[in-house]
């Protein structure tokens, strides 16, 4: 598992970046005179362009050297983030968000892809679940850092530490991480055909209703809560995630089974949320981060069990599902509370989606064929 360590620095780069933003939407609001609305697309794009533009990369760059890869993917993603933090218009703000959301989208399912590679088959889940820490940590112990810096040197120091962290990564990749010999590309037909096959997209369809579910919560976890102490909460959720995916990685290559246990996650997240509004909040909020945290590698695990000669594709196409399901939790909600929807209705609903992935888990995905290794 050492060698799977040098991925995880351009990770939590990744998780920082991802969640950052939104914190600082204020500053950025009155730094470039512009309106909060307006500001907020900064994450649309990030999202849209991780979103369409990984799957495309991945297809055309399976079969080339992973390392190879990994630096062009963390060198657009620093690049984007320098580029974010000398940023002096919304316009030119808007474009470098774009370019960082290409390096991430490259990077995120480049190094599930390689992590795989590097150890074997039976270690494969703890493999993938350390990745998810990674991305994990950045959100956990990075947003409340960049948030911090930002209160004291202004928005433009949270770009800078990422950019930072992605040349950290971009060190770890060149010097540390081993040689992986690229193994003879699939055919372009064979690399297009992941995304029309319908046992990957039943997959990848799961994914998008976990992530919309959790991740449409997190969006809207202090109306919910509705306390001033959510940070509390939030750090509860992260150490929940960190936990969970320790765990997780270990079942899943013990048991194997991870049609069901995709079920059982998607289940504790739907009870955990919908019990929110009345049960007690920091067990449930544990266990809402334990579960949400567990599905990433759980699925990345499952779509390359589906199409292992085409793994980055496949994991790049469940990576996008990641942030469309987040794009869509994030609007559902908006549209619940513009429509004059009481914030706990938010918990019910989002923890009914969560069942009902769960049941849609078990009917339209084909069960694993389980095997000695």
């Amino acid at each position: 598992m050492p060698r799977v360590l040098p991925l995880l620095p351009g990770m939590v780069a990744l998780g920082l970046d991802a969640y950052v933003v939104a914190g600082v939407l204020p500053q950025l609001s009155a730094s470039l005179n512009q309106p909060v609305p307006a500001v907020g697309q900064l994450v649309t794009v990030f999202t849209l362009s991780y979103a369409l533009l990984s799957p495309i990369a991945a297809t055309l760059l399976t079969g080339k050297p992973m390392r190879a890869v990994l630096l062009t993917a963390l060198a657009v993603f620093t690049l984007g983030n320098a580029l974010s933090a000398v940023a002096g218009t919304l316009t030119f703000l808007l474009l470098s968000r774009v370019i960082a959301g290409f390096g991430a989208g490259l990077y995120s399912p480049m190094s599930a892809a390689t992590a795989a590679a590097l150890v074997p088959p039976e270690r494969r889940g703890r493999a993938l679940a350390l990745i998810t820490i990674g991305l994990s940590s950045g959100t956990v112990a990075g947003v409340p850092l960049g948030l911090l810096l930002a209160d004291h040197v202004g928005w433009r120091g949270t770009f800078w530490l990422v950019t930072a962290l992605g040349l950290v990564a971009i060190g770890g990749v060149a010097v540390v991480l081993p040689a992986i010999p690229p193994a003879a590309p699939p055919s372009l037909k064979a690399r297009l055909g992941v995304l029309a096959d319908r046992n990957v997209l039943s997959i990848v369809l799961v994914t998008v209703f976990s992530t919309l579910t959790s991740l449409g919560t997190y969006t809207y976890i202090a109306p919910i809560l509705g306390r001033d102490d959510v940070v509390v909460y939030l750090v509860i959720w992260g150490v929940g995630g960190l936990l969970g995916n320790l765990l997780t990685g270990a079942v899943i290559d013990r048991w194997r089974d991870t049609r069901t246990l995709m079920g059982v996650l998607l289940t504790v997240m739907g009870v955990s949320l919908a019990l929110l509004p009345v049960g007690p909040p920091a067990l449930l909020v544990f266990l809402w981060g334990a579960s949400a945290w567990s599905c990433p590698a759980t699925q990345q695990h499952r779509v390359m069990s589906a199409r292992p000669a085409e793994g980055p594709v496949a994991v790049s196409l469940n990576a996008s599902a990641i942030y469309l399901g987040s794009s869509l939790g994030a609007g559902l909600g908006g549209m619940v509370l513009a429509s004059g929807g009481a914030p706990a209705v938010l918990a019910y609903v989002f923890g009914g989606l969560a069942v009902f992935a769960a049941v849609l888990n078990h009917l339209v995905t084909a069960k694993p064929v389980l095997s000695d290794a």
